[in-house]
């Protein structure tokens, strides 16, 4: 897996540990990049001092582009309930993306010792999505969380203040000696910010990288309607219906049965006003 990319070098582990690679030219010709996540076939050139060239990259399932990482399995929404407030917004916009790349998302109510959060929580779970409250005081939580992420790739939103930070140190402690050869590779050579992959337990991977939290959708959805799980019971008198003010809208019929929150509602509103016109050709 190829778990880290900076200034034309490629780092990818295999059961044989890290190699430092090049790409193989080919993939500039066709304008593809490897990206951090990618499951990739490489060739040793050196075994003694691990470089090697970088020959395949296999499908991927997803890519984000800003920050870029592939094959992303978990995205955990770290989100307070108190200290600062709970944004809807915020994480309504983070599931969204999880939606649209076919991730499964982990919502952490967090700071659950200033306020338990089930007001929120709960909103969440009616929908189907997977919640967990925790707080960094007593580590309440944290054990759920190893589990939900245990195998695959995680990526891990929070703005700021939101405690994603205190999460992370305790998932990865001692992360150090788990990614110690790959530093003895690179140590000393680039210091620009860059995405990375550490590995945390046996195949389970936390990127490593702030980018996450500012993702924003600026590009065409056509169907950003079935991004809303509770939307999609919704009948709609018109075909193509924006569900904003149409007669017959079945969405805001549900809103105006209870069925649908309130918070989500004006969160789909947001998102469909900042894109509607923004033409379907422009790359995400």
């Amino acid at each position: 897996m190829l778990t880290k990319g900076i200034g034309g070098f490629y780092y990818v582990q295999t059961e044989n540990g890290w190699y430092e690679c090049k790409a193989r030219g080919v993939f500039r010709k066709n304008e593809i990049i490897p990206t951090v996540g990618d499951r990739v076939r490489i060739s040793v050139i050196s075994e003694e001092t691990k470089k090697g060239s970088l020959d395949e990259i296999y499908e991927r399932k997803n890519l984000l582009i800003r920050p870029a990482v592939s094959n992303v399995d978990h995205f955990i929404i770290v989100a307070p309930s108190k200290s600062p407030d709970f944004d809807p917004y915020f994480v309504d916009k983070l599931l969204v993306f999880c939606e649209l790349y076919d991730i499964e998302p982990l919502l952490v109510i967090n700071k659950n010792d200033l306020d338990k959060g089930t007001q929120y929580g709960s909103l969440y779970e009616a929908i189907g999505y997977h919640v967990i409250y925790a707080n960094t005081v007593n580590g309440e939580g944290i054990s759920d969380i190893k589990n939900a992420v245990s195998g695959g790739i995680n990526v891990f939103a929070g703005f700021s203040g939101a405690g994603k930070s205190s999460i992370l140190n305790l998932l990865v402690e001692n992360v150090e000696l788990k990614t110690g050869e790959i530093s003895k590779l690179t140590r000393g050579r680039h210091t620009t910010r860059h995405c990375e992959l550490f590995e945390i337990a046996p195949d389970t991977y936390v990127a490593d990288t702030p980018g996450f939290s500012s993702l924003e959708i600026d590009f065409a959805i056509p169907y950003l309607d079935s991004l809303f799980p509770e939307f999609r019971e919704a009948v709609c008198q018109f075909k193509g219906c924006s569900h904003t003010k149409e007669k017959g809208c079945g969405v805001l019929k549900l809103l105006n049965e209870g069925k649908i929150a309130s918070s989500r509602y004006e969160s789909y509103r947001t998102i469909y006003e900042k894109i509607k016109d923004i033409k379907p050709w422009k790359k995400r």
